[in-house]
């Protein structure tokens, strides 16, 4: 077994691993940029080096400084957790070259899965059912043709792909030449490969994936599967496993293509097969991830098998002892990926201060975090915060542990999605698992409604408390609230009055940021500095400006 790991990476999935280490009785070396020098990465590994400046091209990408921290350190194994170098070719062939193990497949493996074309080739060699398309467009005449013969819409994908970028969905024949310039463009910038291929449009499909693992004594099996079908802008936001109505014929099926698809390459370690699902359940495979997936947690829930432990012993040589037949799925596991964004705007990312912070607990609940209150999400990285995980005997007992473990949880200072994943989890839709990667678009676009007058009077009453402590004399508040009359609000110490309603601060108890409303839940209120508050609520946030009223 490996006596030190380096991890390449930051954030939760750092965390993740560095635990994991420290279960096995491994030394950890975290790797931190100058943005992440106080990051809890960086505080929880035996070590920590900083690899260069907050620029992650010139700290969490340069594969020459990570292979030399490495080598520094006597680290005699790397884990790259995932995004930045998971699946670089590159930097697994610079790792075992400097005669350190990667945490993963080997370079070959990686290059062959990560060109998208070249992996559907395999996968129809290896009799897995692939979307209809897939050849290299070269020009826009044979992708007219290749179009036409599909029937739109199309999609043109980026071959070096993933995370949707170089991904572009084609009506008509008028949209194909430029959606190939502009897939083309953000795919030789993105990945350096400008390469793209058409593939044909599956509507309304569901994303279904497959956890694999495989050790390098030729012994793979998979390890059920996840829903991954509620997305914005092809990024998953909830997974959740097993998958709501799937038979077992069918995920023995799937399954069995999966662990082909990984054969298929000499796959070692733990890997994720991707597959879309039409509405006549009817599944094409999709791509493969060949490193740990953010979502692996809902597969640890429900199978209890820890992946990050199994991967660190199928890179070491250890023979997987478990056995396809000895996987059963227990119970339902869901969970939320929480960004610091705000999804009332297009889910734009909000970095800043996390000011105030309190987690959920509880039996079957999880939190994977890099974060803590205290700590500032900055704009150089991806903005996840945090995963939140449940598990329960039903989908429907884990909706709702997930509902009351969101209400619990409070960050302050940034919005995030909180909010959204509230709501998302009240949907009726959602809930009788009726959905599809359409799911935002189709189900969660609509307006908010306005507040009731009973929520809006106990948010002024709150507001008006905090004002009356910080400020001298009274004070009077503008509140614009979604479709509703910006109402004035007034203190003097002895009570907050709200268009001539008296009402009484006794209803409210108070934790620095936080203010809790005995018949309202959770507020979070946190100080602008222009004056006025950011208030929280617990779907929605809303800002409040401030006047002195002499």
């Amino acid at each position: 077994m490996f006596k030190k790991i380096l991890i390449a990476n930051r954030g939760e999935i750092a965390v993740r691993v560095v635990r994991a280490c420290r279960e096995m009785g491994i030394a950890s070396v975290s790797v931190y940029s100058e943005a992440d020098t106080d990051a809890l990465h960086a505080r929880l590994a035996d070590e920590a080096v900083c690899c260069g400046p907050p620029r992650a091209t010139e700290s969490y990408l340069d594969i020459a400084k990570i292979v030399s921290i490495a080598k520094e350190t006597g680290a005699d194994a790397v884990h790259p957790g995932y995004g930045f170098l998971s699946e670089n070719a590159d930097f697994a062939k610079a790792v075992t070259d400097a005669g350190i193990t990667f945490i993963g497949p080997t370079p070959e493996v990686i290059a062959a899965m990560g060109l998208k074309i070249a992996a559907r080739e395999r996968m129809i060699a290896a009799g897995v059912p692939v979307v209809p398309g897939g050849d290299r467009i070269e020009d826009p005449a044979e992708a007219a043709q290749a179009a036409e013969a599909m029937g739109y819409p199309v999609l043109v994908k980026a071959s070096a792909g993933g995370g949707g970028r170089g991904m572009r969905r084609v009506d008509g024949p008028e949209e194909l030449e430029a959606a190939l310039e502009r897939a083309a463009s953000e795919a030789e910038a993105a990945f350096g490969d400008g390469a793209v291929y058409l593939e044909k449009f599956v509507d309304g499909p569901r994303h279904i994936e497959f956890q694999v693992m495989s050790d390098a004594h030729g012994h793979t099996i998979h390890l059920g599967e996840r829903e991954c079908s509620i997305q914005r802008r092809h990024q998953k936001l909830v997974e959740e496993s097993p998958a709501y109505g799937m038979t077992d014929e069918v995920r023995a099926a799937m399954g069995d293509a999966a662990v082909r698809a990984a054969e298929a390459v000499g796959y070692v370690g733990a890997g994720t097969v991707e597959f879309l699902m039409d509405a006549s359940g009817s599944w094409y495979f999709l791509e493969m991830n060949t490193r740990i997936q953010v979502e692996h947690p809902v597969t640890e829930a429900v199978t209890g098998v820890d992946l990050v432990q199994t991967q660190i012993r199928m890179a070491a040589g250890e023979k997987l002892e478990l056995a396809q037949s000895q996987v059963a799925l227990s119970g339902h596991a869901i969970e939320v990926r929480i960004y610091a964004e705000d999804p009332d705007k297009g889910f734009i990312p909000s970095p800043g201060p996390i000011v105030g912070w309190r987690a959920p607990e509880g039996a079957g609940i999880r939190l994977d975090t890099g974060f803590e209150g205290g700590q500032t999400v900055t704009p150089h990285y991806d903005p996840m915060i945090a995963k939140l995980i449940v598990h329960a005997d039903t989908r429907a007992a884990a909706i709702d542990q997930l509902a009351a473990a969101l209400d619990d949880y409070v960050i302050a200072g940034i919005r995030t999605g909180l909010p959204f994943l509230r709501r998302v989890c009240e949907n009726a839709v959602y809930r009788k698992g009726q959905y599809d990667t359409a799911f935002i678009e189709d189900h969660m676009s609509d307006p908010l409604p306005p507040l009731d007058d009973a929520t809006r009077d106990l948010v002024f009453a709150a507001v008006g408390k905090r004002a009356s402590e910080e400020q001298a004399g009274a004070t009077a508040f503008e509140v614009a609230l979604p479709k509703t009359e910006a109402l004035a609000v007034r203190c003097d110490g002895d009570g907050v009055t709200v268009e001539g309603r008296a009402i009484a601060l006794d209803v409210l108890r108070e934790d620095g940021p936080i203010v809790e409303l005995a018949s309202a839940g959770v507020l979070t209120l946190v100080p602008r500095k222009k004056g006025g508050y950011d208030v929280g609520l617990r779907d929605r946030m809303l800002r409040v400006k401030c006047d002195a009223d002499g």
